[in-house]
């Protein structure tokens, strides 16, 4: 047992031994000039532009020659040693590369979808998982903290988050640039996560990431993935890339004015940045992000011969940064900072203290919350001294006396701004309440809750910009602060108007380019299962818009064929013919023009009694023998209105329900009583023919169009001249019969005329000016009048 024991020793050690040679045969062999094809003296940008090309001809999306991948790998891992000074120097002196693991087919080698990482094998740190942990764990992120606290906080700035998990060999070999690229990353303000896929799956499936290891940027709560090789820089240039590209205008002699004097226009400071470097550092980059709500950036580049009179201008010290702020006052500026390591705090706290103008515009309810802030405390009380005026040329006066009095204050309690009255009507509205004064007015306010609640007191006789005006203000500001009861004015305000609103079409503009932009560079690197659910929604959509478009097609020239006869049909019907009196007499027009149904005992519940509130059924009262011309004229007279959805359109036959009407019309006490009127002295029955109901189900009450009789017919002759011209001549018997029919072609015109101010009511109905009688309850319709 010995002696086998010892064998099978000899042999692992020689097994381990050709093992270890053969890997440090490999290694000498890795030449990174070879590999590139460079000479050992080439300068950085040759070594750079040779990588470049070497990279997209070996790319194994691009390339499927089999050993691809293998010299992809070499080519990033030689470029990663000649690109660093400190690397190249001790592979030059040493032939070392830092590394133990072969680059050729020996080694282990890893490929992934979405970047490609420099492998460190026969090196895995197996018994390093705790400390792997306890480096990530102050920045695991969990799916309730994200949803709460990432999302929104991406607004202000990006998150660069990391997909890991316990047993993945490729998150090893990258560990060491993350820690770099967050140690420099994190104090710039950049958000750093990870999430561990064993442990938020939830998390990583909403994210998108379905492999390990993934890095990807989130910004504005829009979630981007890395594609490239896992390298500082590359990481470094991916957050940068995230951040929009409007953030930081370059400032130079040319444009300098223009620059600074819009801060009228938006309403804000702007800052303006002196530095050597030809870029805008990301540092200043993410500060422009944080505080882009607040301030307007600009940056001047120190080395350029444009920016020489900017720097004599204002005195730039050219061996350290300086930044600047500028209020309204454009040629000086309101404070200054220079620091030769300019650090995130110092930057935050500059920021902080020029976040407004001295005598800010109101243009929205976060600029008024944060200017004038509710009342907590006694000490934090802050009092909101606004100036109420226009845009016009004859307040510009008193405007610039209202901000060199803002421009004197010193007092940390009171704080000065303005609103242009046509911008925040219901604001000026409330606030200039039970008085006859006019703009401009000053008003001093405190803020008492979230609600809206103020304690206010106007300032008398108006604002003009007088030294008499400036004077009586500091009064009352004076006596404010020793006693703060002065404020004897309550109000509710309401919320302001966002007077920025109209630029919501630029940002959408741009919004939609930064979109697209992402989309092209998510299909260039075939990150296809990302992308399904958005392809997926856009060729549905195209397909739904095309089918509509064919559908309509279709059913506009089916619509074309059937409209010429129906229109002689509809014409043959107002003409009384005989032969549509025969056709189709109990049936509504069809549904391509108006739908009409027949009010019945088996419809009144659903058409009346329980129709959903705020709809109205529109009903005509008809006869059997008015039927065919009441309901061709009441088709024609509200086709107009059949676009609204609230509303309904029926007919009642009253030869059937003139029970039902005459006890509605009873119920509703002013209708009756002018049909009463009307009807007064004569015991003839009520004609209800050509009455229109509007029925509100849901309120029980109905408006009443009544018919108009015109009592003409087409020759402009009244019924009883025609019938007296008729009488003087023929005889007695041919006289009767000729005003049997005048008679009888008359009554047709006059039926044919009741609605002919229907669609002048109908009008009114839709804007509410109908008087309405209320109905305690709806009676039944299930009793037939019987004909006698």
């Amino acid at each position: 047992m010995a002696g086998r024991a010892m064998l099978f020793s000899r042999r692992s050690l020689l097994l381990f031994c050709a093992l270890l040679a053969a890997a440090l045969g490999d290694a000498a062999h890795f030449d990174p000039y070879k590999i590139l094809g460079v000479t050992r003296s080439a300068s950085q940008p040759e070594i750079k532009k040779v990588y470049k090309r070497l990279a997209k001809e070996w790319h194994p999306d691009k390339n499927k020659n089999p050993e691809a991948e293998d010299m992809f790998i070499k080519i990033t891992k030689s470029y990663e040693i000649l690109s660093s000074e400190e690397k190249r120097a001790n592979y030059d002196r040493y032939g070392q590369t830092d590394d133990t693991q072969p680059y050729g087919h020996r080694g282990f080698r890893h490929f992934h979808d979405n970047f490609y990482f420099d492998e460190s094998f026969f090196n895995f740190p197996f018994n390093s998982k705790s400390g792997r942990d306890s480096a990530d764990s102050k920045y695991t992120l969990h799916f309730n903290q994200y949803v709460n606290e990432v999302v929104p906080d991406s607004f202000k700035r990006p998150y660069l988050v990391k997909i890991t998990s316990d047993w993945c060999f490729s998150c090893i070999h990258i560990e060491p640039v993350w820690k770099e690229a967050v140690q420099e990353l994190e104090p710039l303000g950049v958000g750093i996560g990870v999430v561990d896929v064993g442990y938020e799956r939830r998390l990583a499936n909403h994210l998108g990431a379905h492999r390990t290891p993934s890095i990807l940027g989130v910004i504005n709560g829009k979630v981007t993935f890395f594609h490239y090789a896992v390298v500082k820089e590359h990481l470094m240039q991916f957050v940068e890339d995230l951040l929009p590209q409007r953030l930081v205008e370059k400032v130079t002699d040319r444009n300098d004015r223009d620059f600074l004097k819009s801060w009228h226009e938006v309403n804000k400071p702007h800052v303006l940045l002196f530095d050597q470097v030809p870029v805008v550092p990301l540092l200043y980059k993410l500060t422009a992000f944080a505080y882009k709500d607040y301030v307007q950036f600009g940056y001047v580049d120190q080395g350029l011969s444009e920016t020489a009179n900017l720097l004599k201008q204002y005195n730039i010290n050219t061996y350290a940064p300086t930044m600047l702020v500028f209020k309204e006052n454009t040629d000086k500026p309101a404070d200054i900072i220079q620091a030769k390591g300019m650090k995130k705090q110092i930057i935050d706290e500059f920021i902080s203290n020029n976040k407004f103008l001295l005598a800010p515009r109101l243009v929205n309810q976060k600029v008024f919350d944060e200017l004038c802030p509710v009342k907590q405390f006694h000490r934090r009380r802050k009092y909101c001294v606004l100036l109420i005026t226009g845009e016009e040329e004859a307040f510009v006066i008193g405007n610039k006396a209202f901000l060199s009095l803002a421009s004197a204050n010193t007092n940390e309690v009171l704080r000065f701004a303005y609103v242009y009255q046509r911008q925040q009507q219901p604001l000026c509205t409330v606030l200039l309440k039970n008085r006859d004064s006019t703009p401009p007015q000053v008003v001093i306010l405190e803020r008492r809750n979230g609600a809206g609640k103020v304690l206010y007191k106007p300032v008398l006789g108006g604002w003009n910009g007088s030294e008499e005006d400036k004077h009586r203000l500091l009064e009352e500001l004076e006596r404010l602060q020793k006693d703060p009861s002065i404020l004897t004015h309550d109000a509710t305000l309401p919320e302001l108007n966002n007077e920025f609103a109209s630029m919501f079409l630029i940002r959408w503009i741009y919004t939609a380019y930064d979109y697209l932009s992402e989309i092209i560079d998510d299909l260039l690197h075939n990150n296809w299962r990302e992308m399904m659910p958005l392809l997926s929604l856009i060729f549905s959509a195209l397909f739904i818009l095309f089918g509509t478009v064919v559908i309509q097609a279709f059913s506009d020239s089916s619509d074309e064929k059937q409209s010429k006869p129906k229109a002689k049909e509809a014409a043959k019907t107002e003409n009384g013919s005989p032969n549509t009196t025969n056709t189709s007499s109990s049936r509504p027009p069809k549904k391509n023009f108006v739908e009409v149904t027949e009010l019945t005992d088996i419809t009144y519940t659903s058409n009346l009694v329980k129709l959903r509130p705020g709809h109205i059924n529109v009903v005509l009262v008809l006869t059997d023998t008015t039927k065919n011309i009441l309901l061709s004229k009441f088709a024609k007279e509200v086709y107009s209105f059949t676009g609204s959805l609230t509303l309904h359109f029926s007919f009642l036959n009253v030869d059937k329900h003139n029970e039902w009407m005459a006890t509605l019309l009873e119920y509703a006490q002013d209708a009756m009583q002018i049909d009463m009127d009307e009807e007064e002295g004569s015991n003839r029955k009520i004609d209800y023919t050509g009455y229109v109901l509007a029925l509100n189900g849901h309120k029980k009450y109905l408006c009443l169009f009544k018919p108009v009789y015109t009592g003409e017919d087409a020759d402009g002759k009244s019924e009883d001249d025609t019938g007296s011209s008729r009488s003087r001549s023929g005889s007695k018997d041919e006289h009767q019969h000729r005003k049997s029919t005048t008679r009888s072609r008359s009554t047709t015109l006059q039926i044919h005329h009741k609605l002919d101010r229907l669609g002048l009511w109908m009008e009114r109905l839709m804007e509410g000016t109908l008087p309405r009688y209320y109905i305690p309850a709806w009676p039944g319709l299930d009793k037939i009048t019987v004909n006698k």
